[in-house]
């Protein structure tokens, strides 16, 4: 799956890294970042969504699910879009980045891969 990350990458100038994470906050796929900093921004990355699915349980008429969560920091933005279920895709993008196209591209990687990212919930009792 690293390929179809570089790709996103490789189409919105400023990307940095691209991670797919598991609700848990587990790296399924990465481009652009060591290991050690992938692992880092997907558990970062479960805080994240959990939090927001606290605030989206605030909207009566929502269903409470994260679709997207934008962060602006000095030196750049963070993007985490749900990717399917039990999935996100993260964007670590450098100043000067088109929000827009960062947005569309994730949607449309997503669109295109969505339900291979799905990740279903672990099951306790069943040893792989």
């Amino acid at each position: 799956m690293d390929w179809i990350l570089n790709d996103l990458a490789h189409s919105v100038p400023y990307v940095r890294h691209v991670i797919v994470l598991s609700a848990d906050g587990l790296r399924i796929a990465q481009y652009g970042a060591d290991p050690d900093t992938a692992d880092r921004l997907a558990a970062a990355c479960a805080g994240l969504q959990s939090l927001a699915a606290a605030v989206g349980q605030e909207f009566p008429d929502g269903d409470g699910s994260m679709r997207l969560v934008v962060i602006e920091v000095d030196g750049g933005y963070f993007y985490l879009m749900s990717a399917g279920v039990g999935a996100y895709l993260a964007v670590l993008a450098d100043e000067g980045v088109d929000a827009g196209l960062v947005s569309h591209q994730m949607r449309d990687l997503i669109d295109r891969i969505g339900e291979h990212l799905a990740t279903p919930p672990r099951n306790p009792g069943v040893l792989a």
